[in-house]
């Protein structure tokens, strides 16, 4: 069916910049911006683009600084060429994997090069369909540790709790086996009295009933 086609096409391309869409850069280090691409019918003479801080996709050439970096790649057994790039914007990525890696290391960040990155990605051979993905970096003076007090409060507290229960259970055992044996010590001493009385003093014909034969 015609529908079916054209949603197989519209989804073939998709574009990835990883599990979190959010890095964190200390100020003047470079910092890995990733973006990977899949094509699941191939791709020849495909286009990508890394924009910065651009609300809508533009024309090639791009002003600046919207556009940092312009690449394409002929085909599967090609590796990526630049057509454009900002000095500070290395390209890392490459395509000998089936995750195609078009990431950029952006180097010696300041903190005006804090906002968003689009990672965009055009497949004419995919009747030119596109897709992007959008990744915010935050430049810091200084990384601050992760205060883990309460974290680590809460851990003791479920853990003094596990073992409170734990230590309750076993004086719980403790104390039930002493009143078993308890018990159990008392029915044999009820059972040795009972049967002292029945063989010296409560059965009929016993010794201590036995009356001396009459004399004749």
């Amino acid at each position: 069916l015609p529908g079916l086609h054209v949603f197989a096409i519209a989804f073939a391309l998709e574009v990835s910049v990883g599990k979190t869409n959010t890095v964190m850069a200390l100020n003047n280090s470079n910092v890995l911006l990733p973006c990977t691409f899949i094509s699941c019918i191939g791709f020849q003479d495909l286009v990508f683009t890394w924009y910065f801080n651009s609300t809508e996709l533009v024309a090639d050439p791009a002003p600046l600084p919207l556009q940092i970096y312009h690449g394409k790649i002929k085909n599967e057994a090609s590796e990526p060429t630049v057509v454009w790039h900002n000095p500070r914007v290395e390209f890392v990525g490459s395509i000998t994997k089936k995750d195609y890696n078009i990431s950029i290391v952006l180097n010696s960040v300041e903190f005006s090069d804090a906002g968003k990155y689009t990672c965009h990605v055009k497949n004419p051979k995919e009747k030119n369909a596109q897709h992007n993905a959008t990744i915010f970096l935050t430049v810091v003076h200084k990384m601050v540790e992760t205060d883990n007090t309460v974290t680590l409060i809460i851990v003791g507290v479920v853990g003094g709790l596990i073992g409170l229960l734990i230590l309750f259970m076993l004086i719980k055992r403790v104390v039930l086996f002493i009143i078993k044996k308890t018990q159990d010590g008392k029915k044999e001493c009820l059972v040795s009295s009972s049967g002292n009385d029945n063989t010296e003093n409560g059965l009929a014909g016993s010794k201590a009933e036995q009356k001396a034969p009459p004399k004749a």
